[in-house]
């Protein structure tokens, strides 16, 4: 009776061995699983900061000024290069009636009277 009592105990010993063995490698794998995502994040950080960096270089006003100085044909505007109010266009016509009720509804009235929208009511069908 004993020997089958030391023969359990030692037989829940290994299983407790192995069960404690295993449950370290898994912990092991999850660290190192860990621990590589975090070197990647470090990588995809550097990258990152190595990407704004070259964002910041490429988006200098001084690079910028200078290539539009290069590839763009363009001259400073002078101050008599503007003209005079007596030579500005007719202005257009009003498309709104300032005094109607629905200024966009007379708008709309103007351009396609056959509109329908949800701020008019449906015409009604003629009989």
């Amino acid at each position: 009776m004993m020997r089958l009592v030391h023969v359990l105990v030692i037989g829940m010993l290994v299983f407790a061995a192995a069960y404690v063995y295993r449950i370290k490698m898994e912990s092991t794998v999850r660290t190192e699983k860990v621990l590589q995502i975090q070197a990647e994040l470090r990588k995809e950080r550097e990258a990152i900061a190595r990407l704004r960096a070259e964002w910041a270089q490429l988006d200098s006003p001084g690079r910028l000024q200078g290539l539009a100085a290069r590839h763009l044909k363009l001259k400073p505007v002078g101050a008599r290069q503007f003209d005079a109010l007596k030579n500005l266009p007719e202005r257009p016509p009003a498309v709104v009636d300032p005094s109607a009720p629905d200024p966009i509804a007379s708008m709309i009235d103007k351009i396609d009277p056959d509109i329908v929208t949800g701020s008019l009511p449906a015409p009604e069908p003629a009989q």
